[in-house]
């Protein structure tokens, strides 16, 4: 007994010292600035599609349904197919399932644990001895004391990455549907760069066939329509160029949403030809958006985890109190006789102290803090590069607001331009020169209002992306993919 109080006094005593020395670490600095400096475009406040005013100021119900404000139904529809067949997001449900079980796991290692135990003998020994029949059962429990957190620890690291994988489930969808998106507008944009080129290429065509019946007539000379036919074969080239950019897109789609390639193209067929995603209205300061960000989320909980860790690998210098016991009934049945016996044990409560270890679990220890000074760095460089990707975002945004103007301007001016020039042409007042030195100019600058538009759209799927998406936030139901995010 006097052993007993003994052991008992020095595990108290390491038990205040440990407390002590585990105090918990400091909040994770992260430099995040006071304000966007990259400047608001003037349309973020604007209106989408169906003309009404799409906020966001922070909100996450604002951005949870964005898709479905852009007034296309396709573009819905492929986003949820894709996301019904992402591998990525598969992979990333059952990491949910794992570190679920990982946390299970660690949560039940702070309880007691019961074993039961059954068995039968039956034996002979020498004559005149008769046979005996022994049937054993009982009941063992087994418990470790967390005296010093260690596997308590382990039950909030494990917590922690739980989060952080239904974050990063999350995350894979905003991924997907961006992906989607991007190759969609994408899409959209190559039918239009397409209708363009088939224009021209009619035009062209057309102006050889003219420039040839001049020549005919002998009122051209042969090498003029010569360069009216290759003219020609070269806006044929072109459209057949932008055809095949525009059929490997639709193969695009296909990979992504696992679709029939020509339900596809008649549901795109169908749909309008938008080419200008709805506004986001973003909030003055970066934290409202740093906190929607999935992969900052899961950074953060990586910390958690890794700073839980680091008391656990601590915890492990430090004595172990387990506790067992046990209860049990046996029945020895022998000549027609039985006996039956009844038993039942508390203990041993053992106490183990570590005593030399050639520096093993202070290793360890350095080992944990330095898994935990990583994990802070990788949070930190998530929340750079956040600020970075929405700053980016915005600045391509308030670029093609800025150009939007003059690009309109530019087309229609090179438009009328040319239209006058193909008139005197006709007229014998211009040159072919003239002429296809307009026509590129024009072809030129429509191409560049088309890829325009689809920049503007890209960077309005990039702003949505680095805002966060549709992300929920912690503890939002992982289970199925029920909608796009």
């Amino acid at each position: 007994m006097n052993v007993l109080r003994l052991a008992a006094c020095g595990g108290f005593s390491l038990l205040l010292a440990a407390c002590a020395t585990q105090a918990p670490p400091a909040s994770v600095p992260a430099a995040v600035p006071a304000q966007w400096y990259a400047p608001l475009p003037a349309s973020a406040s604007g209106e989408g599609n169906d003309g009404t005013s799409l906020p966001h100021n922070g909100a996450l119900t604002d951005l949870s349904q964005w898709w479905q404000q852009h007034g296309d139904p396709s573009l819905v529809q492929l986003i949820e197919a894709a996301q019904l067949v992402s591998p990525t997001i598969s992979a990333s449900r059952t990491r949910i399932e794992q570190a679920r079980a990982t946390r299970v796991a660690a949560g039940a290692a702070l309880l007691p644990a019961v074993d039961g135990a059954l068995s039968v003998t039956r034996s002979s020994a020498q004559p005149p001895l008769p046979m005996a029949s022994v049937v054993q059962g009982g009941l063992q429990a087994s418990w470790e004391l967390d005296l010093f957190g260690a596997r308590r620890d382990l039950r909030d690291a494990a917590e922690a990455r739980l989060e952080g994988a239904q974050a990063g489930w999350h995350d894979a969808r905003v991924s997907v549907a961006a992906e989607v998106a991007n190759q969609y507008y994408g899409l959209r944009a190559c039918r239009r760069l397409l209708a363009i080129v088939r224009t021209d290429a009619a035009s062209r065509d057309k102006t050889a066939q003219l420039t040839q019946q001049s020549a005919d007539a002998g009122f051209q000379a042969p090498a003029t329509a010569a360069l009216a036919r290759a003219s020609a074969a070269e806006g044929s080239s072109r459209a057949i160029q932008q055809r095949q950019q525009c059929d490997l897109a639709v193969k695009a789609l296909v990979t992504l949403t696992a679709l029939d390639e020509p339900a596809l193209r008649q549901k795109i067929d169908e749909s309008p030809a938008m080419l200008a995603p709805a506004a986001i209205a973003l909030a003055a300061l970066p934290a409202t958006i740093l906190a929607q960000r999935p992969d900052v989320f899961n950074a953060g909980r990586e910390v958690a985890a890794a700073s839980a860790e680091t008391g656990n690998a601590q915890a492990q210098r430090y004595p172990r109190l387990s506790l067992a016991g046990s209860i049990g009934a046996a029945s020895f049945r022998a000549g027609g006789v039985t006996t039956s016996l009844d038993t039942w044990s508390i203990g041993p409560l053992s106490l183990t102290l570590p005593v030399f270890d050639a520096g093993t679990r202070a290793a360890n220890v350095d080992a944990a803090r330095a898994r935990y000074d990583e994990a802070v760095a990788r949070y930190q460089a998530s929340i750079r590069q956040a600020v970075g990707e929405v700053e980016q975002a915005l600045v391509n945004l308030q670029a093609s607001f800025d150009r939007g103007a003059d690009v309109q301007v530019a087309a229609e001016g090179f438009r009328v331009s040319f239209e006058s020039t193909e008139n005197r042409f006709k007229a014998g007042f211009a040159s072919l020169l003239e002429l296809e030195d307009t026509r590129r100019t024009l072809l030129a600058a429509e191409t560049a209002l088309v890829t325009l538009q689809r920049d503007r759209a890209l960077a309005w799927i990039a702003l949505y992306r680095a805002a966060g998406g549709g992300w929920p936030g912690p503890g939002a139901v992982e289970q199925t993919a029920s909608g796009p995010r």
